[in-house]
């Protein structure tokens, strides 16, 4: 009974959240911010530990993977235009992985974080499920590695199309690029809101980012941190 109440809080969060979001079109009021926020407040309302609440949500975390695959249908659809700006989308995301590669490491031997805690945030910049895999075969935390990347997806989800308009960028390759590299799947998300050729561009770049992150990752692990 538990576990079909905790699904239905989550879905049922998640579709309010929605709602609000079309209507007012206010990008801080994305799903992805506010109904973990809601649902925490549930849980530190009537004392329910995590655990407990897990038994339902843990059905949609499982999802995560499969529904990943759907975004080959914009991909597939849109392929010839991919596949004719496929080396600027290579050579732009591999930078951009490595730069964000670099900032992680950076930013936690400032503020000398331990090792575990380092190879959890290293793949922030890559899709939960793949994020959570690396961290794990690296020794970190997938938990809290799935937090770094959820709060980099809300964080790219809002601030994207801003630097979008800041910098006037006009090719939807160029918007592809920018969102599917830096905030992964909740960027592709709002790629997919602009056009379905952004989205399609993203949903590549999300790919390609996670795979050179995964492959990089434990480059850094054992040259860097060992």
């Amino acid at each position: 009974m538990l576990t079909l109440l905790f699904l239905l809080l989550t879905i049922s969060s998640y579709w309010g959240a929605k709602l609000c979001y079309k209507k007012t079109g206010k990008a801080f009021l994305t799903p992805l911010l506010i109904a973990p926020l809601v649902i925490i407040a549930l849980l530190f309302l009537f004392q329910i530990e995590y655990k407990t609440y897990n038994q339902g949500a843990k059905w949609l975390t499982n999802m995560l993977q499969p529904a990943t695959v759907a975004l080959a249908i914009p991909l597939y659809r849109y392929f010839p235009i991919v596949k004719k700006h496929l080396p600027t989308i290579v050579l732009s995301v591999t930078l951009g992985s490595l730069l964000a590669l670099f900032v992680s490491f950076s930013m936690a031997s400032i503020v000398q974080l331990n090792k575990t805690l380092l190879t959890s945030i290293l793949p922030y910049s890559i899709t939960t499920p793949i994020a959570m895999d690396a961290s794990e075969k690296l020794g970190g935390i997938p938990t809290v590695t799935a937090v770094f990347v959820i709060m980099t997806g809300i964080f790219g989800m809002i601030f994207g199309p801003w630097v979008i308009r800041l910098f006037r960028l006009k090719s939807d390759i160029a918007k592809g690029i920018l969102l599917g590299t830096s905030s992964h799947g909740s960027g592709t998300a709002k790629a997919l809101e602009l056009s379905p050729i952004t989205g399609a561009v993203s949903s590549v770049c999300m790919v390609l980012a996670a795979l050179v992150t995964f492959w990089l990752s434990p480059w850094i692990y054992l040259n860097l941190l060992s």
